[in-house]
């Protein structure tokens, strides 16, 4: 018998006996019209590159997204979708993943669910980027190992850079609400209002959906929290390393948000609306001139997060928040004593030095640096989300502080990152939350993973797995998370082993309010 025929033969038997055949691709209905996905390893099937949204494009260029029109026949959702307009990563850099593919056509979502799921969880991820990057295909992002654990994961993408966050005066006059910016956070509302409604037909449960967000993502989520219009749209929300408290998002009045597009339709010699919408997109996305990510624009952003929890008119629902031990919005600069700390301190707080020097002490300077500017900044971000929603909420908290550094290959480089210095690093949690680790090893080996990262990991993403079930956390080495309160503010420590311990510095977070604060930070974090 040949060779080709003994493979015929061998095959046949294959399909004969069912065992081993591969499955079929798997389908779905939803609005629109029919979806066809792929069958992934391991029982979860993928819906790829799914679109929520009319692409916003030529006159849809800033306005709120519109339905997607119904297609005839199958859409195949086999493939990933570019990534919003946006400047690229170098492959060097720490966070690489290989999205290289961009467009203004990019209002889609993935979709991983198990093969077998009726009524699951559903974990939607909203990504960071400080508003100007970040791409729902990221391998770091890939919901195809939670899916495993029997939930439906969602990623959604949305407008970044002046492309989603651009306020013009005539932009506010042609809209039914007399106002502008912020297309990128009513992208994600309208896949959440999309969620809501085709969930169920991927087995996933519209009412228990987790909205999650890291950096620029977590303060989405915040500004979701309040904003009337994401309101019955998600049961849980899951805020990693950033929020919209404390004034460094802003919002800034519409008034000033409009002088500053103004501004920028000047430095892109566009002197209409309509020259600005038949501009390159390109061409704007590397626009220059200064804009505030988020604008208050009576609409999506009804007033600040104090204001509106304050009056409790935000989303009351349990929410899981932290940051990591060495991330900083406005890290200080190199140190040498007490003395320069406290010279950097008094240029920065003003007479609030004395007092923030004295709320920590001790002889390593460069430590106590590191958690000065971890605390001024993200750390009272997260500090003064759960203080408002303990006081003025019904729905519990729950908190973390991640502190495990990555176990670097020896000899390892980045062009943005040090490893000998970034310590517990913003970002750096992520793979272990979503059981990505791999992702980081995806085009070289950057990190030797060890067996205390794997421990650590299943910590991590059963504690999050037990929010989006249950609404409280519950990891192996804790059990049942003990929720915040403000008389006895308490976190989990994340490490290889996990303790729980008093949150640190709570009490000394109000040290670093200021009405002068500046509305944006002074580096934007990159995801």
């Amino acid at each position: 018998m040949t060779r080709r025929r003994i493979a015929a033969a061998a095959a046949a038997l294959v399909l004969l006996s069912g065992q081993h055949a591969a499955p079929s691709a798997p389908s779905a209905q939803v609005e629109q019209g029919r979806l066809e996905g792929v069958a992934l390893p391991a029982g979860v099937d993928a819906f790829l590159g799914v679109p929520f949204a009319a692409p916003p494009v030529r006159d849809l260029r800033w306005k709120p997204p519109q339905p997607r029109a119904a297609w005839t026949g199958v859409f195949h959702a086999d493939r990933l979708a570019p990534e919003c307009l946006q400047p690229l990563r170098g492959s060097l850099q720490n966070h690489y993943f290989g999205e290289e593919a961009t467009s203004e056509d990019c209002l889609y979502l993935n979709i991983w669910k198990p093969r077998t799921a009726r009524k699951a969880p559903v974990l939607v991820w909203i990504y960071g980027g400080g508003f100007n990057i970040g791409s729902a295909s990221m391998a770091n992002y890939s919901g195809e190992p939670l899916a495993q654990d029997g939930v439906v994961r969602v990623n959604i993408a949305y407008r970044v850079g002046p492309l989603g966050f651009f306020a013009h005066p005539e932009l506010s006059r042609e809209s039914d609400y007399g106002g502008s910016g912020n297309y990128g956070l009513m992208d994600q509302i309208a896949a959440l209002q999309w969620i809501h409604r085709n969930i169920a037909r991927f087995g996933g449960d519209p009412d228990k959906v987790t909205i999650i967000g890291q950096s620029a993502g977590s303060m989405s989520v915040s500004l979701l929290q309040r904003s009337p219009l994401a309101r019955g749209l998600f049961q849980r929300a899951v805020g990693m390393s950033g929020s919209s408290f404390g004034g460094m998002l802003g919002p800034a009045p519409l008034a000033i948000a409009e002088q500053q597009g103004t501004a920028m339709a000047k430095e892109l010699g566009a002197a209409t609306l309509a020259e600005l919408r038949s501009l390159p997109g390109d061409k704007i996305a590397a626009a220059q001139s200064p804009r505030a990510a988020i604008v208050l624009d009576g609409h999506v952003v009804t007033g600040t997060a104090e204001a509106v929890f304050g009056a409790h008119r935000q989303s009351d629902v349990p929410i899981l928040i932290g940051y990591t031990r060495d991330e900083s919005f406005r890290p200080f600069g190199p140190l040498a004593d007490r003395a320069a700390l406290a010279s950097a301190l008094r240029s920065r707080f003003g007479d609030k030095a004395g007092a923030i020097l004295a709320a920590y002490p001790g002889e390593d300077v460069a430590r106590i640096a590191a958690d000065i500017a971890r605390d001024s900044t993200v750390g009272a971000q997260m500090a003064d989300w759960a203080r408002y929603q303990l006081r003025y909420g019904t729905q519990p908290v729950y908190a973390y502080l991640f502190t495990r550094r990555h176990p670097y290959a020896p000899g390892i480089t980045f062009s943005d990152h040090d490893p000998a210095k970034v310590g517990a690093y913003h970002t750096g949690d992520v793979p272990y939350w979503l059981r990505t680790r791999d992702a980081l090893n995806l085009f070289r080996v950057t990190r030797n993973w060890e067996p205390g990262d794997a421990s650590l990991e299943r910590d991590m993403a059963e504690a999050l797995l037990a929010f989006a079930r249950t609404g409280t956390p519950s990891s192996p080495s804790i059990g049942r998370w003990p929720a915040a309160s403000l008389d006895a503010p308490r976190l989990v420590r994340l490490a290889p082993t996990s303790t729980v311990v008093a949150w640190p510095h709570f009490a000394d977070m109000p040290l670093f309010e200021s009405p002068t604060a500046p509305t944006e930070p002074r580096t934007r974090p990159r995801d």
